[in-house]
Parts: C-alpha cells; sequence; structure tokens
C-alpha cells in the first residue's frame, strides 16, 4: 500500500529578528509563498497526500490561502510562543487530521524560511525516505569547513580548546572527510517516531544532500536581502521563480 504523507509548513505570527517574517515581501511574493507552491506541486505529482498550514496568525492564514494553501484550522494560543517546539505543533496538526478520520504514515515539515527549496527537493526527499528504511530523513548540504579541525570554544582567559584533536596537524584540505551540515529546508519523519519518542529527528537519519546555494535559512536580515538579491539576480537571467 503506498504511505500516505501529510506535509505540514509550520508558521507562527511573532518574529523578533525580522517582523511579520513568514508574509514578508520576498521578489515580489511572500516568503511562505515558495514553500507552499514547492508543497502543492508535491501534491500534484502525488508523492505529498496533503500539506496544511499550522498558524496562529489570521493574517498569515489568509496570505496563505491566496497562495493555494490548505488552512483547515487557527493553532490554540498555547502553541503560540516563540519557545514551543515545532514536533507539538506537528503532533497537534495530526491529533486534529485524526479527530477527522485522516491518518498518515510520515510528516513532512517544511519551514517557510528556506524559500530557495524546489519542488523537485521536496519530491526526491520523500522518494529517498520511501526507498529507505529509516525513521527520519534530513535535508543537508556538504561543508568541508564543517568537519571540526576549524571550530573552537572558548576557554578561560579566551583559551581555544579544539574540537579536533588534529586541529593543529597540517591536514589537507583535500585529506578531510566530507561533512555535511543541516540546513532546515526538509524534515521527514515517520508518524511512529513523532507520536513514541517525541522527536522529529531520529538516531540515524538520512541525509538528503542539497546544493549549498538553496540551503540558506532566513534567520536574519541579512538572510533575507541576500536571498531577495539573488531571486532578482535570476528573474533577470531568466532563471528566476
Amino acid at each position: 500500500m503506498k504511505k500516505r504523507y501529510l506535509g505540514v509548513i509550520p508558521a507562527r505570527g511573532g518574529s523578533k529578528g525580522i517582523p511579520k517574517k513568514n508574509i514578508k515581501e520576498m521578489n515580489g511574493k511572500p516568503l511562505i509563498a515558495y514553500t507552499i507552491e514547492a508543497a502543492n506541486k508535491a501534491i500534484q505529482e502525488q508523492v505529498l497526500s496533503r500539506c496544511i498550514v499550522s498558524t496562529d496568525s489570521n493574517e498569515i492564514a489568509e496570505v496563505s490561502r491566496r497562495f493555494g494553501a490548505d488552512v483547515p484550522f487557527m493553532r490554540p494560543d498555547y502553541l503560540g510562543g516563540d519557545t514551543i517546539k515545532s514536533v507539538d505543533v506537528i503532533l497537534h496538526a495530526l491529533d486534529f487530521l485524526e479527530k477527522h478520520g485522516e491518518y498518515y504514515d510520515s510528516v513532512v515539515t517544511l519551514q517557510p524560511t528556506s524559500p530557495l527549496r524546489t519542488a523537485e527537493d521536496l519530491i526526491n526527499g520523500i522518494k529517498m525516505f520511501d526507498e529507505g528504511s529509516s525513521d527520519s530523513l534530513i535535508a543537508v548540504y556538504e561543508d568541508v569547513k564543517a568537519n571540526g579541525f576549524n571550530y573552537y570554544r572558548m576557554g578561560e582567559d579566551h583559551q581555544g580548546i579544539a574540537e579536533h584533536k588534529e586541529h593543529n596537524a597540517g591536514i589537507r584540505r583535500q585529506d578531510m572527510k566530507p561533512m555535511f551540515v543541516r540546513n532546515g529546508a526538509l524534515y521527514i519523519s515517520s508518524v511512529e517516531l513523532l507520536k513514541k519518542r517525541r522527536f522529529i529527528i531520529g538516531d540515524v537519519p538520512l541525509l538528503f544532500v542539497m546544493p549549498k546555494e538553496r540551503s540558506i535559512d532566513v534567520d536574519s536580515v541579512m538572510d533575507f536581502e541576500y536571498i531577495d538579491f539573488l531571486m532578482k539576480r535570476d528573474k533577470l537571467a531568466g532563471n528566476g521563480r
């Protein structure tokens, strides 16, 4: 039997770093629209069964619906703060849908702060998970500089405590093992993992590798402005979304 995948776009109203971040205009569209469009294409391709936006903001709900999103409920107040865990938001969505007779095998969490994630990334990630045997998948990008050799913690009196014991051994970059950094663009979790352990990521998740240039997560004004610049540049070159 074909597995059923539920997409959840968590989008709360409060944002301290960038006011109204999720609906702030980026290259002519609200930030959240890029994630909605990718999810809707995955639904059209019959890879994603359904995708909903979970929000506590009427304004975000209205904008999301305008761009074709499914917003079946408003998130309750107790799930609206900035300290709420994503897993609680997802479990609330699952509980709501199950009470209406809808059941899913896995949940795909799609943060609206990853506008460069494409529909193809989403579709290929689900296919990888579907063919694998893990309880979770995360999107990552390869970064040689994230190998630990360049990482230090600050000790007393500004003493550097190396994260890697061979930090001063002069190992060539090409001899370093590739490392992968989580980019936040895609999380897939089995419902069993979510309910039994209340985790989105299992102990040994599958790694879905995305290009580093599409792995920028909007966390600051600088991130927002940089992605907006990239999108406008690509649009002028005829490659934009």
